[in-house]
């Protein structure tokens, strides 16, 4: 199946009657319902396809499909159909112009010409026989299916274009009673799901059956492009269709697709719902013996092993309530390890202290974490960390420094480090957003232009993507300039917040360099060892007897001074010296524009050493510097010079959006 965005360039020419792949005919017919067997045994899969692909990806956005020219052959003695079919325009128009054939006139399966161009994706051919009065809408096949029928389950979106152009309607439904939403919701061509929705078509469409587009997706597609677009686009993920009273993820439960699961769990989905069998979803899951998905519903209500204890399960059930004990847990956690081993007590009840609070945590854990605690868990680590280092300084290296020249410059870097932090935490970096009317131009535009691929267009967030930008699935949205998404300051590190996220690791490695400075100080006053003298393990079995807590604190200094030296200087290697983001650099050879001569790799954005930073900073240095600026969020094409710098030209929504 073709990626979306990218269009199918058919080249296996679907043929007529016993022509039709050894047997397999290219309009399959789906499945009936039969109310008293409710469901399939196995879910409807796309028909088998002998011979050449017929959804070939056309990687260089050739949506019209070339005739098959084929040497030493005698087009003149081909009938009106095969000509058709393997797009053979001269003989066509004879047969039309010359022989007086009736473009209208059905074959012996009840098929118009227009239908073998349609479903063969032959644009100029197809053109032609409308404009010589080829009827859009006729019905036609096994199915009574239009010409916009058969474009659409083969994934043709310039043919689906084309049609609608000269008047077809995509809300007529064909024998089974599916419009071109469920078509293309069935066989997951998103691409045309999307321009069908833009050009008006309902997203909640049902079909004779009482089913929508949505519930058709989440049975079929086992790929989450289609039902997200669906849902971006307004579909209700609690419709129920009207001869199994089943929402969609009933549907996705009976296919075995958990893959949409969490898509729908997250916009809103009711799991209470029952169907005509009284089962609600969690009961599917349980007959279904999915015990992955069962577990994913018990988890999404809040069932837990305590829902029968009244006031433990009210507190479970209180998203507020969860995101606090999530975030406090870890600082909790910090303390205790450095503080138990600190009390005077004897080893065995040191050991019980700790038994009990890993029992309590584990209590906690269950009753109160969720699917959250992965995103929220590194930033309440990082200031848990911080809590940590300014409690050792303050409590205990606080005596051992006398000089205010060292307190001072603390203080100064602990602010600044404070203020990065929170800018790079709590700015926006970049999110690009659109209202639905835009994102429904957009889908317009792109696709009548040939451009609806998704090097240009986010099927998440509906939106055409501006150039350096991309869709961080942990925030689920589209980032100007994306770097990448920390999970130390819970944020995506974009545009908007990079050079607050250099600053942040700047100050922080200094802080923490201060900080085992401090922890020097300390066991140089405080342990009676010498680690010339006594040597490492002597030396270590001292400074732990000394305080646990400042060698728990100088093990956490010592991990972050590591890894956030290597962040720091990894990101300004990137910044200065390649003029790349952490995505681009790591996705250097998906993107064009990083494609130089002799197939070397290249960024366009590298303008040196000095002007890099001067850019990326801002600096202007009362006037001497001038920075570019760039609005990222606007900003969807480049022009790329021989000299090796660049210039920035914004398009319009009027232009044609390529890469130059």
């Amino acid at each position: 199946m073709a990626e979306y965005g990218e269009e199918a360039s058919c080249n296996h020419t679907i043929l007529p009657g016993h022509s039709h792949s050894h047997g397999v005919k290219p309009y399959p017919v789906q499945p009936q319902y039969d109310p008293d067997t409710p469901y399939p045994l196995q879910p409807p899969q796309p028909p088998p396809v002998s011979g050449p692909a017929m959804m070939d990806i056309d990687l260089d956005g050739l949506h019209t499909q070339q005739p098959i020219q084929k040497e030493q052959e005698d087009y003149s003695t081909w009938d009106i159909v095969k000509a058709t079919q393997y797009g053979i325009m001269d003989r066509v128009k004879y047969l039309i112009e010359q022989e007086g054939y009736d473009v209208n006139q059905p074959d012996d399966e009840n098929v118009s010409l227009l239908h073998w161009g349609a479903i063969n994706n032959r644009l100029e051919l197809c053109k032609y026989l409308i404009l010589k009065g080829a009827l859009v809408d006729r019905t036609g096949g096994e199915l009574n299916s239009t010409p916009l029928h058969w474009a659409t389950r083969q994934g043709h979106l310039p043919m689906v274009i084309l049609l609608m152009q000269y008047g077809a309607d995509p809300s007529i439904r064909d024998g089974e009673g599916c419009s071109g939403v469920h078509l293309s919701s069935q066989f997951g061509h998103t691409a045309i799901l999307a321009y069908l929705i833009a050009k008006g078509q309902d997203p909640n469409m049902l079909d004779q059956n009482g089913m929508t587009p949505l519930m058709w997706s989440c049975y079929r597609m086992f790929v989450v492009d289609p039902a997200r677009l669906l849902i971006k686009m307004g579909a209700s993920v609690n419709l129920q269709d009207k001869v199994h009273q089943n929402t969609a993820l009933h549907w996705a439960i009976m296919s075995g697709n958990a893959n949409v699961m969490p898509l729908l769990l997250q916009n809103g989905t009711d799991t209470y719902i029952e169907n005509s069998k009284g089962e609600d979803v969690l009961k599917m899951a349980a007959s279904k013996k999915n015990l992955y998905v069962f577990k994913k519903i018990q988890d999404h209500r809040g069932d837990t092993a305590f829902k029968h204890v009244g006031i433990l399960h009210k507190l479970s059930m209180s998203k507020v309530c969860r995101t606090r004990v999530m975030y406090t847990l870890p600082f909790v956690t910090f303390f205790v390890i450095g503080f138990i081993p600190e009390l005077d007590y004897s080893i065995a009840i040191k050991l019980l202290l700790f038994g009990l609070c890993y029992v309590l945590f584990w209590f906690l854990s269950k009753l109160f974490f969720d699917e959250r605690y992965g995103n929220i868990m590194p930033i309440s680590v990082y200031l848990a960390t911080k809590v940590l280092m300014y409690s050792s300084w303050f409590f205990y290296y606080w005596p051992y420094i006398n000089s205010m020249s060292i307190h001072i410059p603390f203080f100064i870097i602990s602010a600044l480090l404070l203020y990065n932090f929170v800018k790079a935490w709590r700015s926006d970096p970049g999110v690009i957003t659109t209202s639905f009317e835009e994102k429904k131009r957009t889908i317009i535009e792109l696709a009548e232009t040939g451009k609806l691929k998704i090097e240009v267009f986010c099927t998440t967030c509906i939106i055409r993507k501006p150039i350096r930008s991309k869709h961080c699935s942990y925030c689920n949205r589209c980032i100007a300039k994306f770097d990448h998404h920390c999970p130390w300051i819970d944020n995506c590190v974009g545009a908007g917040n990079h050079k607050y996220f250099i600053g942040y690791l700047f100050f922080l490695e200094i802080m923490i360099i201060w900080c085992l400075y401090g922890t020097i100080q300390f066991w140089n006053g405080e342990c009676e060892t010498n680690f010339e003298e006594d040597g490492i393990f002597a030396w270590l079995f001292q400074v732990m007897k000394c305080s646990p807590w400042v060698f728990w604190t100088s093990v956490n200094a010592l991990v972050h001074v590591v890894w956030v030296g290597l962040l720091f200087i990894c990101q300004m290697y990137q910044i200065s010296a390649l003029g790349m983001s952490t995505n681009e650099r790591m996705n250097q050879t998906r993107y064009k524009h990083f494609r130089h001569e002799k197939g070397r790799i290249r960024s366009p954005f590298n303008n040196g050493y000095i002007r890099n930073i001067v850019n990326f900073f801002e600096i202007r240095c009362c006037g001497l510097c001038r920075p570019m600026k760039i609005d990222w969020k606007t900003q969807f094409d480049m022009d790329i010079q021989s000299t090796g710098s660049y210039t920035y030209k914004p398009l319009s929504t009027q232009e044609n959006y390529q890469f130059v």
